[in-house]
């Protein structure tokens, strides 16, 4: 019914209590803390990645969104994962049981601010779950392009932008908690927005 239609929230179709038990901060922080990770920028086309140890990311940059900083200049950081350090880690995670044929899963995992998030961009189908935190998602269908300039962060456009929408060109909204799965068809157009400190996983099925 959704796999090439339309977005839907899983709940309860998996159990990643022992994920979530691995990537609370001093958790992370012991097996990862010195090794680098690379940062990619909160806009729509992630013009420039950065690497910087995975302590420093946290203690420094792991803080709330500047609602006037660009989203050139705000780093990020969610997949662009070395599977030879992360993979351990990634053994622990439970996918939601579900496939596309002629697909196959890839991860990509993330920690980020509040308030920070990725503007509308699209891709193929895929999964997100929330590990920690609250992360607000907003969608349009691949036939409905949003008005959104490529470099404003989420948290600005939905300032700036989203009050002036009529009820008619709003996008499908919904805000996922711990546990809680999101499946997005391919192309569907999605930005995000972290309510809180939050730690999630993508599956994305190419």
């Amino acid at each position: 019914r959704f796999a090439f239609s339309r977005p839907v929230i899983l709940g309860g179709v998996t159990d990643n209590s022992a994920f979530r038990a691995l990537c609370t901060r001093d958790k992370l922080l012991a097996a990862f803390g010195p090794f680098p990770v690379r940062l990619s920028t909160a806009n729509t086309f992630s013009y420039r990645k950065v690497d910087v140890p995975f302590q420093e990311y946290v203690e420094h940059l792991l803080k709330p969104q500047d609602p006037a900083r660009l989203g050139s200049d705000t780093l990020y950081f969610f997949g662009d994962n070395n599977f030879t350090q992360w993979g351990p880690l990634f053994q622990h995670y439970v996918p939601p049981p579900f496939r596309i044929p002629g697909t196959n899963p890839a991860y990509s995992f993330g920690i980020a601010g509040s308030g920070s998030g990725v503007p509308f961009h699209w891709h193929g189908p895929g999964f997100s779950e929330v590990i920690f935190g609250r992360k607000r998602w907003f969608l349009y269908p691949p036939d409905k392009t949003p008005h959104f300039h490529p470099n404003e962060t989420t948290l600005a456009w939905l300032q700036h932008t989203y009050p002036t929408l009529p009820p008619a060109q709003r996008p499908l909204e919904c805000t996922l908690r711990p546990g809680e799965v999101l499946y997005f068809p391919d192309r569907w157009w999605h930005a995000t927005l972290n309510l809180d400190t939050s730690v999630f996983i993508s599956t994305f099925l190419g």
